[in-house]
């Protein structure tokens, strides 16, 4: 048995925790500050890292504490090296550095959309390839997941993030940060009817997705009613705008499946992770979407869809066990897709 401590930084949260190669959590420590970006509406990359600095070392220490286990007991130390705020990406590796340095122990460095993509397979019994719909505040993507280390990007978004489009419609109704609960919060009761907000790229050839224009129909609804609106004109468009992204995702996957399908890909089922993966809504929906194609949707359980240790540290066991150790000057990187062979995406920039 493989005993992995991992760490996690790459946003607003600052996380360690202690998982066993037979799949056992045995301490998950998350540090959230969102008290700290809240007057802000967003994450405040200087803030965040700095926070990270003044917390990470009573994190792991209560990490070990909890899990029973000594540090010089580790088979290894993973950490996130990326994608994400380079400074709190840095704060983390740098620390898993320092700590296997020490104790002479391998340092795992673990891509964190690797880590959300295989989390999984550490709370459900799930075998390769499955179908990963990746959706997060920075990231929105659907991938063949064949392997460790082995994932074909088969759509993206061309502009924002699902998560980010949560994020930016709650601030735009004034609902507070984070944005997506407050607006699954909100939507409930609401009438999805009542707007006619469209459904970005539902029905194109492709499998990418475009949630910018969804956005800017939730501005322009906002500003045809009297000022401020009503709970109700709230509750309407959080609705509205939760059926809009549900209608898109399950296009967007269904037909994925089909592709899959098509090109000779036996899918074992659909995986959802990450932040919005934690939407009720939007899971009872990627459920039916699975159903009617005879596959089963699996996502893990909602307190490890955002980021936290458990996910970095099991990547890191599931690359232990696949032999894949990294040096002590491995670099962290802002940007790092799973895909490195995907085609650039129009429009897209910079994002992965």
């Amino acid at each position: 048995m493989s005993i992995v401590l991992g760490i996690e930084t790459s946003c607003d949260e600052t996380a360690a925790a202690v998982v066993t190669s037979d799949k056992r959590i045995l301490a998950n420590i998350v540090h959230s500050q969102v008290e700290a970006h809240r007057p802000f509406a967003g994450v405040v990359p200087e803030i965040a890292a700095r926070a990270h600095v003044e917390k990470l070392d009573g994190i792991v220490a209560r990490c070990l504490d909890e899990s029973g286990i000594r540090l010089g007991d580790v088979d290894a130390i993973a950490a996130t090296a990326g994608p994400g705020l380079i400074g709190g990406v840095i704060v983390g590796l740098t620390t898993a550095k320092a700590l296997a340095l020490a104790t002479g122990k391998p340092l795992i460095a673990v891509n964190h959309l690797e880590a959300h993509a295989l989390t999984v397979r550490m709370t459900s019994d799930i075998a390769f390839p499955y179908l990963l719909l990746l959706v997060s505040g920075g990231h929105c993507q659907i991938l063949l997941v064949r392997g460790v280390g082995d994932y074909r990007r088969l759509g993206s978004t061309i502009d924002d993030a699902v998560g980010e489009a949560f994020d930016k419609t709650a601030k735009l109704l004034d609902l507070g940060f984070p944005g997506g609960p407050a607006v699954e919060k909100m939507a409930q009761g609401g009438d999805q009817a009542r707007f006619p907000l469209p459904r970005p790229m539902r029905g194109r050839d492709h499998m990418d997705f475009s949630f910018s224009g969804l956005k800017t129909a939730v501005r322009k609804a906002t500003s045809g009613l009297e000022q401020p609106p009503t709970r109700r004109d709230l509750a309407d468009l959080c609705a509205g705008f939760q059926a809009a992204v549900a209608d898109v995702l399950d296009d967007r996957v269904g037909r994925a499946i089909d592709h899959c399908r098509a090109s000779g890909t036996a899918l074992t089922g659909l995986v959802i992770a990450g932040g919005v993966a934690a939407n009720q809504m939007l899971r009872s929906r990627l459920t039916e979407t699975a159903a009617g194609r005879d596959l089963a949707m699996t996502a893990p359980p909602v307190a490890l869809c955002t980021d936290n240790g458990a996910m970095v540290a099991w990547a890191g066991v599931e690359r232990l066990q696949a032999g894949s150790t990294d040096p002590l000057d491995v670099a962290a990187r802002a940007r790092w897709p799973l895909d490195a062979d995907a085609d650039p995406l129009p429009f897209a920039g910079v994002k992965a």
